[in-house]
């Protein structure tokens, strides 16, 4: 029996020739990162551990992109923490703002991440690096204390569940709508402790921006890691960044896996999760009676550059409702700066929209578009529970940035169609 794309990394990096799920492996960790949230905690354990240097300082990265620009004093601190700890350890891959973004999206664009590793940080949406064809989880900052020290950490193998993607994807339907179609059809927990793998034909449809939007929100299914075999698109986007030689691994023939999903994407339509759950999964058309306060487009998720050309195809020549709030944060300064380049941010400004620098912003309800109660907001962020963006009576859905960018134009959740189309006839 083979092995899954999974199952081979955790091998390689245990040192061992095979694996099989459910066993315990202690494996080398090849790089390793955390955040303004969940550094502070891993620099204390570490601390505690007597150990004088990190285990290599070239394999950790320190990116402070929940709260910054510090937005108040406990926040400014603990980015004093990373900032002094990185100096401290001549750490290279500290990100200062003006040079910082949203982790998951820059450790990628840096090259610091590549196909065959073996990737851990102290945040949950570590998942996202799975579209290079790495083993990307999210650990506890205890954990990342000890990687930190020793490079290396004990895994279960996970059980991979296999996803086939095959048709064509309709106008519109974006990585975004396949991932919470999967998540509304298993629930939230319907991969708990298991990698999702993503594969089929469709797949060679979407850019790897649209393939780190799957990978990313596989935790919201519970997964431990979603993971793609890497293809000729992977290594053309690898080619140009990678600071580091890769390997490939990919999914033997006969590869055992949990469940087997095949996906026609041509009976697809875009998608919205209802507040609050990413699992609360309907077609867009059926939520158009709800109206908005907010719209948001930016995070891990969706703050990529073709995500915002597509927010930019909705909006341009629009304006933003006058009872809407829209909010458009680039993932990092360099797809900011494209973004710039291409003239996106002037339609986005000639639209009414507010655009911050680049961070998690609104995400997790820190700053830059928290919710008052009873406000709705429409987001293309990876969590709408009770809470998540702001007051706990506020509501938050979560939508591709085409169907964002519409809703905010309509001022209720609406389907790009309303909004291009209305154009198209208008000329």
């Amino acid at each position: 029996m083979g092995m899954t794309i999974t199952e081979k990394i955790l091998a390689a990096h245990a040192g061992v020739d095979r694996v099989r799920p459910g066993e315990l492996v202690e494996c080398e960790v090849d790089f390793l990162f955390a955040n303004d949230i969940t550094a502070p905690l891993a620099i204390r354990e570490f601390e505690k551990l007597r150990v004088e240097k990190v285990f290599d300082r070239n394999k950790v990265a320190l990116v402070p992109d929940h709260y910054a620009p510090n937005k108040d004093i406990r926040a400014a601190e603990q980015c004093m923490i990373l900032r002094a700890f990185a100096r401290e350890q001549e750490i290279p891959w500290y990100y200062e703002i003006g040079r910082m973004g949203v982790a998951h999206v820059l450790l990628a664009e840096e090259g610091l991440v590549v196909p065959g590793d073996l990737f851990v940080g102290a945040d949950s949406h570590t998942v996202n690096h799975g579209a290079l064809g790495a083993f990307a989880t999210g650990v506890g900052s205890t954990d990342l204390a000890a990687a930190m020290a020793t490079g290396r950490l004990w895994f279960k193998v996970p059980e991979s569940m296999r996803f086939e993607f095959v048709g064509e994807l309709k106008p519109w339907v974006t990585g975004k709508d396949l991932i919470l179609w999967i998540i509304g059809r298993i629930g939230v927990d319907g991969a708990r402790y298991r990698a999702m793998e993503f594969t089929g034909p469709a797949l060679a449809q979407l850019s790897m921006d649209q393939r780190f939007t799957l990978t990313n929100m596989a935790v919201e299914a519970g997964a431990k890691n979603g993971i793609m075999n890497p293809d000729e698109v992977t290594l053309e986007w690898v080619r140009p960044r990678a600071k580091r030689p890769w390997k490939v691994y990919r999914s033997d023939p006969d590869a055992e896996y949990a469940s087997n999903t095949v996906i026609d994407c041509s009976h697809l339509e875009p998608v919205v999760a209802m507040h609050p759950s990413p699992g609360n999964v309907v077609p867009v058309w059926e939520a158009r009676h709800i109206e908005i306060d907010q719209a948001f487009i930016g995070t891990c998720t969706n703050g990529r550059i073709e995500d915002l050309r597509l927010a930019a195809r909705v909006l341009e020549g629009q304006t933003v409702h006058p009872h809407v709030r829209l909010i458009i944060i680039p993932a990092t300064p360099r797809i900011y700066r494209q973004a710039l380049e291409e003239g996106l941010i002037k339609i986005f400004l000639d639209a009414g929209a507010a655009v911050g620098t680049p961070g998690c912003g609104p995400c997790i309800g820190g700053h830059m578009g928290v919710l008052g109660e009873g406000e709705r907001c429409i987001s293309t962020s990876s969590r709408n529970f009770i809470g998540r963006m702001g007051h706990p009576k506020s509501e938050a859905y979560l939508s591709s940035p085409a169907v964002a960018a519409a809703s905010a134009v309509l001022g209720r959740i609406a389907h790009p169609d309303e909004v291009v189309k209305r154009v198209a006839v208008g000329r």
